[in-house]
């Protein structure tokens, strides 16, 4: 029988195997939740991707470098764009296929 106590452990349960440690990570993660190792390890190095390109922009521009530091930083926002879209893409077809029967 479904008892109130049940439902509250499931649900606590639920919650401690779905806690997200990495999501500062899913930032930079083509799905929502970040849970795998080898999801880890792809957003760790879209993150050290993105870092890389705005360090590089910000030393350029401390050197007087404007258009090098221009496109560094254009490619930097471009790149946190298209892993956004990537998501939100995903996203739309997995709800997509949950529609269809």
């Amino acid at each position: 029988m479904i008892t109130r106590t049940n439902l509250a452990e499931q649900l606590r349960d639920y919650q401690i195997r779905s806690a997200n440690h990495w999501a500062s990570l899913s930032f930079f993660s083509s799905t929502s939740n970040v849970s795998s190792r080898a999801e880890v390890v792809k957003a760790a190095l879209w993150l050290s991707v993105f870092v890389i390109l705005t360090a590089s922009a910000f030393v350029s521009l401390y050197f007087g470098y404007i258009w090098p530091s221009v496109f560094l930083s254009s490619q930097a926002v471009v790149l946190f764009f298209c892993l956004r879209y990537m998501r939100l893409n995903k996203l739309s077809k997995r709800r997509q296929r949950r529609l269809l029967p």
